[in-house]
């Protein structure tokens, strides 16, 4: 298991004590004569390990930090589906700007920030009604302000509240309005209580970045009148940019388009004003221009995703002044097809199996990913908080390349000299269909159909072309295995059910990639987004992953390592948390001289 960093000095009671990492050794194999990246040089230490005390910088404190790609708001739900979305690092930038009422720290551990305490049964402000309906209350610290000056009130949230769940302002639904019910404000603004008509076990992340799709708070008092007059236009507003007003650590400065943005200290920040004068965030849209620049000096931090683990490698050999952190983001995961599968023995659980038996996914994991990464046996990650629970229950299916053919011939296929073949003669074949445009997932989808070939399986890796990528139908009717970098939050397991299966019937839109429906199943998703007490909701999490491993709904391959650059001088920043950014502490950012 990947250890999360050992903290540096100077750090918060919350931030915990951990081990730091340790780059493996080279690894000294080609996979499938892919030119893969091994890991040389120093041991890579942790971006918030303890260094060598230097006198501290006199005078503003700045440094020089850069995204790969060029921005074009501040709004991390609004960079989901705006023009030229999915900008890596846009939720950074808005964790720099703007704050929740909590926030997740590198522990996957919710801690408040608006909110004076993030509701609990314990501390009674989270309170599980006899009827199944629920209410959460959150009291607003007094010293709470936006950063005009303005403050921060209940009005704010509910405000917030109606924006969010107005589908009419064209941006990603959160789901967690399918159980809400209303909030209402109290205490002269500060306090807002949230009703729920059903159990609802996140309702302690709404306006916090702890989970996708949640809204952080609104002004009220500088939005309600553009949306009032045109809510369909409200995207448009250059609130999301140039006149961006949060509540964050940092405010907006100045924005050159296309080239950088620079922010300031803010002084009213709730947490204590940050330690770090000026932020100075350069847009680099070319990987090698980026690494560049970070071996002349000229960038201290990278932030957010983008710069791949081999970039990031051969900069850390070079950069004397600076290291490479990493941290596990997510997984790359087959998933098999369900509904109308080709060939059809797709559907039998043997054969699922035999394919996981056949892969060698620990050398994938480390030729692909230099020695760092980790097979990904579940699909809880091993940096989720649930996985010491969780993650050694599950069945695992080792490399085992005999005993895939002893399985496969178990179901009536015979093997010649080109391969298995059915009782009648027919070859099995097999589609592996890849998404372009990363490398990782493409050498991963080549290496996956090799060790088929070996196993007397005919695959094929299909790299799916850009244009069709976003076809619905083409991208759910997939007749084998679809590969896909995909996200290991256990407060996506939703999307699971069977309701959210993609047909014609619902136009294909649904998120259930393998299009698999099992009534038990959708009991076991259904009790565990209902159960908010954690021993029992971890018991049915447990429960659910077991049965994802056992009947193979999902072939994880291994967990994905994302790396993070960083200069000696910069103390208190490490890789990207799993379930936050490297921005959730950014107030106790600095640096030496």
């Amino acid at each position: 298991m990947l250890a999360p960093p050992r903290l540096a000095d100077n750090q918060l009671n919350q931030l915990s004590e951990e081990t730091p990492l340790v780059c493996l050794n080279r690894v000294p194999f080609i996979l499938l004569a892919i030119a893969l990246v091994g890991c040389s040089g120093p041991a890579s230490p942790s971006g918030l390990t303890e260094r060598t005390p230097a006198a501290e910088q006199t005078g503003p404190k700045r440094i020089t930090a850069a995204i790969l790609g060029d921005p074009y708001t501040f709004s991390a739900k609004l960079n989901t589906s705006g023009p030229g979305s999915n900008v890596p690092g846009t939720d950074a930038l808005e964790d720099l700007m703007n704050s929740g009422l909590a926030n997740t720290d590198n522990r996957g551990l919710l801690n408040p920030v608006l909110a004076d305490a993030v509701p609990t049964v314990e501390n009674g402000r989270w309170v599980l009604l006899p009827d199944g309906r629920m209410e959460t209350t959150w009291h607003i610290r007094p010293n709470a302000y936006w950063q005009d000056g303005t403050p921060f009130t209940a009005d704010d949230l509910i405000f917030t509240t109606q924006v969010s769940r107005d589908k009419q302002v064209g941006w990603e639904y959160d789901a967690a309005f399918d159980a809400f019910d209303s909030i209402e404000s109290s205490n002269g603004g500060e306090t807002v209580i949230v009703r729920w008509k059903q159990p609802f076990i996140e309702a302690d992340t709404m306006f916090s970045h702890a989970v996708s799709g949640r809204t952080l708070p609104l002004p009220k008092h500088l939005l309600e009148d553009p949306y009032t007059r045109d809510r369909a236009t409200l995207m448009d507003h250059p609130y999301w940019s140039e006149q961006f007003v949060g509540t964050g650590p940092f405010k907006l400065r100045e924005w050159q388009r296309g080239s950088h943005l620079i922010v300031d200290a803010n002084e009213r920040f709730v947490l204590g004003r940050p330690r770090i004068d000026q932020v100075d965030v350069r847009f680099v849209t070319d990987p090698r221009t980026l690494a560049a620049n970070i071996l002349a000096g000229d960038i201290d931090l990278t932030i957010g995703r983008g710069i791949s683990l081999e970039q990031a490698t051969q900069v850390r050999d070079q950069w004397r002044d600076g290291v490479m952190d990493y941290r596990v983001s997510n997984w790359l995961v087959a998933y098999p097809q369900f509904l109308d599968p080709s060939p059809e023995i797709i559907r039998n659980v043997q054969f699922r199996r035999a394919l996981v038996h056949a892969l060698d996914r620990q050398q994938m994991t480390d030729a692909l990913q230099a020695g760092l990464g980790e097979v990904a046996h579940t699909y809880i990650s091993p940096d989720d908080p649930a996985y010491p629970d969780v993650g050694p229950v599950v069945p695992r299916y080792d490399f085992d390349p005999n005993r895939a053919i002893r399985m496969i011939e178990d179901l009536l296929y015979r093997r010649d000299a080109e391969g298995f073949r059915t009782p009648s003669g027919q070859r099995l074949e097999l589609e592996v269909r890849v998404g372009a445009g990363e490398d990782l997932t493409e050498k991963a989808g080549l290496a996956m159909a090799d060790y088929f070939h070996r196993a007397g399986i005919a695959a094929d890796a299909t790299i799916v072309p850009a244009q069709r990528i976003r076809d619905r139908e083409y991208a759910a009717t997939f007749p084998g295995l679809y590969l896909r970098g995909q996200p290991t939050d256990p407060a996506r397991l939703g999307r699971f059910h069977s309701s959210k299966v993609p047909t014609p019937e619902n136009n294909y839109i649904g998120d259930n990639n393998p299009r698999y429906r099992n009534p038990e199943f959708d009991v076991l998703l259904e009790r565990y987004s209902m159960t908010v007490a954690q021993r029992p909701r971890y018991q049915v999490l447990s429960q659910i992953v077991s049965h994802i491993a056992d009947q193979v709904i999902m072939i994880g391959l291994f967990y994905r390592v994302e790396p993070t650059l960083f200069a000696n001088r910069i103390k208190n920043v490490a890789a990207r948390p799993p379930t936050s950014t490297q921005a959730w502490n950014a107030h106790l950012w600095d640096v030496t001289s």
